[in-house]
Parts: C-alpha cells; sequence; structure tokens
C-alpha cells in the first residue's frame, strides 16, 4: 500500500508537471514566433500624420514641437510604488522621475502617489507633500503625496485615498499609473487612465526559461523553478483578461507593443509605444571625466580594453553569462578589465575574479556619468526578453556602443543597426564569441561605433523626447481633437 501511494503520488506530480509543460508551450512558442518577426525601428524618412491612436510604432520617431508651450495645462496623477527621495533610485523610479520632473517643468501640475521614502526614522502622516510648489508661476516640479505607513511599503489603498481627495478638489485630466502600482479593479473605472507596462507576467515566464537554460550542467535546478512556473501561467491567463479594462497602455519597447496587442488581444487604439527617455543634461560624451574615473578607480594606462556592466548584480540580469563568459575570456585577453557598477548577490562572484574585475557597488548619478565615460563598450546580459534597461540608453547618450541580448525589445528598438554595436544569443558560448569579437575591433573603430550610437540616441532616447510623447498622449486622452498629428 506504501509503495502504491508513493506511485500515485509521483504519477500526481508528473502528470502537473506535464500539464504545466503543455501550457508552457502553448504561450511561449507562439509568443517567441511572434515576437522574432523582422522588426524595423529606424527613423521615419518620410512624414506621417493621422489619428495618433493608430500609429503602431514609437512615437519617439515622430517630431513634436519641443520649444512650444503645451496648448492646454495639464493636471496629472501618477501612482508610483517609489519615488527617489534621498535613495539609490532603480530604473523604473529613474524613468518615473525623469518623465514627470520633464512634464512638471513644461506647466502641467503633476501630483505623484507614492510610498513613504526609506529612510530610517522616518514617518508620514496620509496629509503629507514634499516639494509643494505654492507659486504656480515659478518653476515646477511634482507634487509628492507619501501614504503613511512603513517607509519604502506600497500600499496603493492609502495612495488612492489621497488621490480621492485631491481630485475632489480639482478633478484630474489624465492618471498614469507606473506598470500595476494601481490594481487593475480600481484602475478600470478610469476613462482617462494610461498604464505603463515596464514588465508583464509572460516575460518573467520566458526570463525563467533562459535562466534555467543559462544553467551550468553541474548545477541543480532551483526547487523555486517548477513551483514558478505552476504559479506564473495562472497569472499570464488572469493579465490577458484583466488588461483589458485599462483604458490606455503604454508599451516601453515595438516588441512589448505587439504582444500587447497580439497576444494580450488589446485594440491598437488603446496601445501606444513609447520609448523610455534618459536626461540628456545628465548623460554626455565627456573625454575627461572618462580618463580620470579610470585613474581614480585604479584602470592603467596600457588597459587594451574596458568593458562596463551597470544595474542590479542579480541572475534575470544575466550576470552567470557574463561571469562565465569574462572568466573565460581573460585565459586568452589578460589585460581586458571590467569595471561593474551595481550591488547585489554577484559581486563578491566578480571580485573573485582577480584584480582586471573592479566591482564599485551602486553609483550616485555623477559616478555613473563618469562610469559610462570611462569604458568602450557597454554590456547588458539580460534574461529579460523584454525588458529595455535605461543603461541602454545612458551609455549610447555618452557615446558607447553596446554588447547586449538578442531579443526582440533591444534588437527592435535599440541596437536597430549594425553599426550600433554587437548582439548574441543569451547564452555563455555566443556572449564569448561576441566579446572576442569586440576585443578584434579594437578602441579606435568602437570609438567611431560610439559616434553613431550618440546621434541615434539623441534623436530618440531623450527626457525631451519621451515627455513631449506622454504630453501629446495626455492631451488625446483628455480631449480626441489631439489626436491628430500632421
Amino acid at each position: 500500500m506504501a509503495f502504491n501511494s508513493k506511485y500515485k503520488r509521483s504519477s500526481s506530480s508528473n502528470f502537473n508537471f506535464f500539464i504545466t509543460l503543455f501550457f508552457l508551450i502553448l504561450f511561449t512558442i507562439p509568443a517567441y514566433f511572434l515576437l522574432h518577426k523582422p522588426t524595423t525601428c529606424t527613423t521615419l524618412t518620410k512624414a506621417w500624420s493621422g489619428d495618433l491612436r493608430l500609429a503602431e510604432f514609437a512615437w519617439n520617431k515622430l517630431q513634436f514641437l519641443e520649444h512650444n508651450p503645451s496648448p492646454v495645462p495639464l493636471k496629472i496623477a501618477v501612482f508610483s510604488r517609489k519615488w527617489p527621495i534621498g535613495t539609490t533610485p532603480g530604473g523604473m523610479e529613474r524613468h518615473a522621475y525623469t518623465l514627470h520632473t520633464a512634464l512638471a517643468q513644461r506647466g502641467h501640475k503633476v501630483h505623484i502617489f507614492t510610498s513613504p521614502p526609506q529612510e530610517e526614522t522616518t514617518s508620514f502622516s496620509s496629509s503629507d507633500t514634499i516639494n509643494h510648489q505654492p507659486d504656480s508661476n515659478a518653476p515646477s516640479s511634482p507634487y509628492i503625496h507619501c501614504h503613511e505607513g512603513e517607509p519604502g511599503k506600497w500600499r496603493y489603498n492609502k495612495a488612492w485615498e489621497q488621490f480621492l481627495e485631491q481630485n475632489q478638489k480639482e478633478p484630474f485630466d489624465v492618471v498614469h499609473s507606473e506598470s500595476v502600482a494601481l490594481p487593475h479593479w480600481l484602475a478600470r473605472d478610469l476613462p482617462n487612465l494610461a498604464v505603463s507596462w515596464h514588465g508583464i507576467a509572460l516575460e518573467s515566464l520566458q526570463s525563467s526559461i533562459f535562466q534555467d537554460l543559462a544553467r551550468r550542467q553541474d548545477e541543480p535546478r532551483s526547487p523555486d523553478f517548477e513551483k514558478g512556473l505552476h504559479g506564473v501561467l495562472p497569472k499570464i491567463l488572469n493579465e490577458i483578461k484583466f488588461f483589458g479594462n485599462y483604458a490606455h497602455h503604454v508599451a516601453i519597447s515595438d516588441s512589448c507593443g505587439e504582444m500587447l496587442r497580439d497576444v494580450y488581444q488589446i485594440p491598437r487604439r488603446r496601445v501606444h509605444v513609447i520609448l523610455n527617455g534618459v536626461d540628456e543634461d545628465d548623460f554626455s560624451e565627456d573625454v575627461e571625466s572618462g580618463k580620470e574615473f579610470r585613474t581614480k578607480i585604479g584602470i592603467p594606462s596600457n588597459a587594451s580594453l574596458v568593458l562596463g556592466v551597470a544595474g542590479r548584480l542579480v541572475k534575470d540580469k544575466g550576470h552567470p553569462l557574463l561571469h562565465e563568459a569574462y572568466s573565460r575570456l581573460l585565459t586568452k585577453h589578460p589585460n581586458v578589465y571590467l569595471i561593474v557598477a551595481g550591488s547585489g548577490p554577484w559581486e563578491n562572484r566578480y571580485r573573485d575574479l582577480g584584480s582586471q574585475v573592479l566591482v564599485l557597488g551602486s553609483l550616485s548619478p555623477s559616478m555613473l556619468r563618469a562610469f559610462y565615460n570611462a569604458i568602450d563598450i557597454f554590456v547588458n546580459p539580460t534574461l529579460r526578453p523584454q525588458g529595455l534597461d535605461l543603461t541602454l540608453m545612458e551609455a549610447m547618450m555618452s557615446g558607447k556602443p553596446l554588447l547586449a541580448s538578442r531579443f526582440p525589445s533591444i534588437k527592435g528598438s535599440v541596437v536597430v543597426d549594425d553599426e550600433f554595436g554587437f548582439m548574441f544569443s543569451p547564452n555563455v558560448e555566443s556572449l564569448l564569441e561576441a566579446l572576442l569579437e569586440v576585443v578584434k575591433e579594437g578602441k579606435e573603430k568602437l570609438a567611431r561605433r560610439g559616434k553613431a550610437c550618440h546621434g541615434y540616441a539623441f534623436s530618440m532616447f531623450t527626457a525631451t523626447k519621451m515627455a513631449l510623447a506622454y504630453e501629446r498622449l495626455f492631451l488625446c486622452i483628455k480631449d480626441d481633437k489631439f489626436c491628430n498629428y500632421h
């Protein structure tokens, strides 16, 4: 009987695994072929006109009148889980700060509803507001409303109460939810809502697959892998069902826009592609600061090449790939250096590779600018297929070429020309092959690629370009007459 009981449990487990695998294949393979169709995202060569809601390409390609004031000053509500107050912000926080600060500077009243900042002994009441600008004629910055509670912990119900209070005083023209900061069952009642997606469940599923494929043969599979598969499939199904409740969707890459339209079945008029942007005043070419930074951190003047990577040092950012590929590269090219900017579990593993690797931890904005100018090429080995890290754009704005994972989001929206850098499949062998190509090419050719990167980034990825695109979308949400583009 014990044997039979054990056999039944084993059979049940295998049955559940194969059911999961079936649905995994059902959703992943069609999406894979859909997202890997040839995509072009080069700058438009002819004028485009029509209803902006029907444009399936990134609005960053369009020319909006940068120096003209907005025809209508808007009151904008923004729900963001975190806001960079006195902390080192993550990518989504930096995006939110850059975008909404730029909109406020263009004369819009931007109200940020967010969690208390992560500072010791800091507490907030529900009425606390930071950086409130009493003089509406003065240069503006966003109004920050931090709800009460534990620092850094997002409580959407408290933020919603603050929103309702402000909305009653003067209704908001548009509401912007950064990713899933505002739950769909609340957001579905807002006809003037735009939600921007920095990650979706289908991406998490794909990322899990690529992380497992990157596992070494002698490395055991994570016990959370199968558990995660069981949990993510219902989440994908739920997303497909409730995404339709949101009035407008902003995709941060061309491939994400395709996925929302074709896999999540959202009508094209409600999906808008606006690529992220970075502050053009913060990230630019500065040769001297790069030289000073190299000297400061101890890069020898005779280094043959300097690679750079930045961001969270975690598995889904591809650090197992880079760690292994770079360690192999060192055996043939010991004079190639790697600067690692960021913090996380892989810090000590990088330090163990030797003196050619400099692990700097999280950098302040000014240090990050110098970091980009100090390297010869920026490496982004991400294992997140739908991700579009700001670091890619920051490096390009700083005049650096890219070495990045060959995913549709990056290939279709960033590395749209071979001149901008190198791409590799998300495995060690492909990354090592690309690294060897980079070394063979050398500093001078990489510098020429960097010039091309800077030109393209300045035309597509500036904070100004991003803010103008969002402004036009928000105006369109307020009044259909602004949806026409000539």
